[in-house]
């Protein structure tokens, strides 16, 4: 078998360490591979490079197509990129998977048989950073949801539970708020779940989902969810599984893939042996299982499960009543290379297979399926002005906006922060200085939703 080439970088604060424990690790595994190495992090940014990543480095990315990055630090203040967000947008790697697993009763936990994948979008919502100072007194995100990029992830979503043996698919959203936006990301699941009738599907507000994630992850096993919602309970989920120290993350796309651990560079601990590596490596096996090496990645895993059964323990989850011995980075390594070829006797052992229990390849992406495209018709029947005015109340705006029009268009309603406040406003309602009137053609009726 042919050696994989492979893009690495190792980051900043306990990054190169952490790095240095997983390659390790995988080589002794078995793993085969070519490392192209390549600097990313706190000193490109200080170089000048406001993306974190210089030019040529994504030449890299692009002959590898695989690319398994350490935690780095972002310059605190203004005019720094997230690196994040700036190869995921480039490269278009538009799921985020973040398996959930609690390693009870040797790793802390609540929730003793927590096993959630989260299958979050990686590229939309708010995260397309679209900011504006609107006025002196607002400013303004927009949350973008688009239909193809919903249908991407939502068919990800069911095609990793059916390569992986999961019974249901959870959908969250907030559409009872944010009826266009979120109501589309909702009905594209609706549209896209028939066609997958083996596998369970639900929906939940994304609130209450929240509270029963946390409260009986048991109940949940795959969930999709939009960019924000994604971010932040991929993190509780982790943490309540047992620790964000212990968590790996796989970004997909349809031609490149990276992976990572989902905590930070812990700039504190660097240079001490003291960080974890499991995160980053079970990132790394991830990322074997992606590009085929399913043997190597089944038995680094296994050897793993092994040394935290064993107690063999870092600091950050040592636990006197169950650990037996607390040791660093380097020795965590040596230890999980010890145990290469024996298998968990509590825990769940892995078993992969090609192309079955991992990502999937470029050559496996889940196509555009057989949803049916509508030409929808556009008919333009008004338009919105959006006014910076502080200088009077919503009725004195709206009896100046009256006499304000060209042709039959005049002004319907007049909303602020979101809220209608004329015609008929309620006098308790705060208004800022950021104004939107809605004006139609009087052929069309008055329109006065807020």
């Amino acid at each position: 078998m042919a050696n994989t080439p492979i893009t690495v970088a190792h980051g900043d604060g306990i990054g190169p360490e952490i790095m240095e424990a997983t390659l390790h690790i995988l080589e002794a595994a078995g793993a085969q591979l070519d490392i192209e190495r390549i600097e990313i992090g706190e000193k490109v940014y200080l170089a000048g490079n406001a993306a974190g990543i210089e030019p040529g480095a994504f030449e890299s990315l692009r002959r590898t197509r695989v690319f398994l990055k350490a935690p780095i630090t972002t310059p605190q203040g203004g005019g720094y990129k997230s690196l994040n967000v700036t190869v995921r947008k480039t490269f278009g790697l538009y799921a985020n998977v973040r398996p959930c697993v609690s390693y009870s009763p040797f790793v802390e936990t609540k929730h003793p048989v927590m096993d959630v994948v989260i299958v979050r979008e990686n590229e939309e919502d708010v995260y397309g950073g679209i900011e504006y100072r609107q006025t002196n007194q607002v400013t303004q995100c927009l949350k973008l949801i688009s239909r193809p990029g919903t249908e991407k992830i939502v068919r990800y979503a069911f095609e990793y539970a059916r390569r992986n043996n999961r019974r249901k698919v959870t959908c969250f959203t907030k559409d009872n708020i944010m009826k266009i936006t979120d109501g589309l990301f909702h009905k594209v699941f609706e549209e896209i779940a028939p066609e997958y009738p083996d596998i369970e599907n639900e929906h939940w507000i994304v609130d209450i989902g929240a509270a029963k994630l946390a409260d009986t992850p048991e109940n949940f096993d795959v969930v999709v969810l939009p960019n924000l919602y994604g971010d932040v309970l991929s993190d509780v989920a982790a943490q309540i599984a047992g620790s964000v120290g212990l968590a790996g993350s796989a970004n997909i796309g349809e031609s490149i893939a990276m992976f990572e651990a989902i905590h930070g560079s812990a700039p504190r601990r660097a240079g001490q042996n003291l960080a974890n590596p499991s995160g980053l490596f079970l990132g790394a096996v991830m990322m074997l299982v992606h590009i085929g090496q399913t043997d190597a990645a089944e038995r680094a895993h296994n050897a793993w499960l092994r040394t935290v059964e064993d107690g063999v323990h870092t600091y950050d989850i040592y636990d006197e009543r169950v650990s037996k011995e607390k040791v660093g980075t380097r020795e965590f390594a040596e230890a999980v290379v010890k145990r290469l070829g024996q298998k968990p006797e509590t825990l769940k052992a892995v078993a992969y297979k090609a192309g079955g229990a991992g990502e999937e390849s470029a050559e496996q992406a889940p196509s555009s399926g057989g949803v049916e495209r509508r030409v929808e018709k556009k008919d333009t029947v008004g338009v919105d002005v959006y006014l910076d005015w502080n200088n009077g109340s919503a009725d004195e705006l709206g009896a100046a906006m009256e006499n304000v029009g060209t042709g039959d268009l005049r002004v319907s309603s007049i909303s602020n922060r979101g809220v209608k406040v004329w015609p008929g406003g309620a006098a308790e309602t705060f208004c800022s200085d950021h104004w939107r009137c809605r004006f139609v053609a009087e052929t069309q009726g008055r329109r006065d939703e807020g």
